[in-house]
């Protein structure tokens, strides 16, 4: 897949309009299967995702479309998100994918949203659960009913319903720590329960692998078919042959994208980078995991330039 930097429209990596012509772009190839964006309201201000989308929806014809992690998820009233993302399914033709996380509390500018929303970090956790089942619910039955501690309705339908029958695609963005086992297996009880896949922003395969086992081991446990939960990893790329000057670029992109300052060994985890090979070589990394999938994110000033050799130069590597 390919991650547009919607973010990047305010320190001039982009323009909206070029980010929906990558989103052709990808389209087009028929190397991409998916385009995803990211999305922050208040602590990482950017063009709104579910706006950026139904652009897309018009603009594209076969690709998946969602975001990377809504992170906006448990801050979003969940009947107005129900109501608005089965009108961007009917507009994409049922190419929808949405993927819900909690944020990342302890990134710069969380707390203006706290402030302003009243969300604590934990009401985040209790919100995203309770946000899937109503959406879920919405999405498949009319005159709905809820008892949660954060929201609470009765005799609610919306129209139309998603595209297809059942919804669009649920998953689940989240990544807890290795040495929070308790952390971990809610994680991936939640994953099952509530959801049909989860994504993840890490990078280090060592903490990546035993957790596609685990999550796969724990379907079967519940009867579910392990192949049918997806697993996604969200990276980054930036295809410039000295690997300096790619490392320098992708430091500064990111940087200004989470306003903080990444170590370079940390750009060097989190971005695939270098000749085309150095690329290829990392992904199959990922690949040899066990992952379904694997979303780019370019970290580069020359986005087009930058997408037209990962399609030429590195994509073919997986097809």
């Amino acid at each position: 897949g390919l991650t547009l930097p919607n973010r990047g429209v305010l320190f001039d990596a982009t323009t909206p309009r070029e980010l929906v012509e990558l989103a052709e772009i990808a389209d087009r190839s028929g190397g991409f299967d998916s385009v995803w964006v990211g999305d922050s309201l208040l602590a990482k201000p950017r063009l709104e995702a579910i706006t950026l989308l139904a652009a897309i929806a018009a603009r594209t014809k076969t690709v998946k479309l969602g975001p990377a992690c809504l992170a906006s998820f448990p801050l979003r009233d969940p009947i107005q998100l129900a109501d608005q993302w089965a009108s961007l399914d009917q507009l994409a033709g049922g190419r929808t994918i949405l993927v819900a996380c909690n944020g990342n509390v302890d990134q710069a500018g969380v707390h203006v949203e706290s402030d302003t929303y009243k969300v604590t970090s934990r009401d985040r956790v209790e919100r995203v659960t309770e946000g899937l089942q109503i959406l879920r619910k919405l999405w498949t039955e009319d005159e709905v009913s809820f008892e949660g501690k954060h929201h609470a309705f009765s005799g609610v339908t919306i129209e139309p319903k998603p595209f297809h029958t059942g919804g669009p695609p649920l998953w689940l963005a989240v990544h807890a720590p290795r040495d929070n086992e308790k952390a971990v297996m809610n994680s991936h009880r939640r994953i099952l329960k509530y959801t049909d896949g989860w994504q993840t922003s890490k990078w280090n395969p060592d903490d990546l692998g035993w957790r596609i086992t685990d999550l796969r081991e724990r379907a079967a446990e519940a009867g579910r078919d392990p192949a049918s939960i997806a697993t996604h990893l969200y990276h980054n790329v930036n295809l410039t042959d000295d690997l300096e000057t790619a490392t320098a670029e992708s430091k500064k992109f990111l940087d200004l994208y989470y306003t903080t300052d990444y170590s370079r060994e940390h750009v060097r985890g989190w971005v695939a980078q270098g000749t085309a090979n150095d690329v290829i070589e990392r992904l199959k990394i990922y690949e040899g995991l066990g992952f379904d999938g694997v979303t780019l994110r370019i970290t580069s000033w020359n986005q087009r330039q930058q997408l037209a050799r990962l399609i030429d130069e590195v994509l073919p590597a997986f097809q």
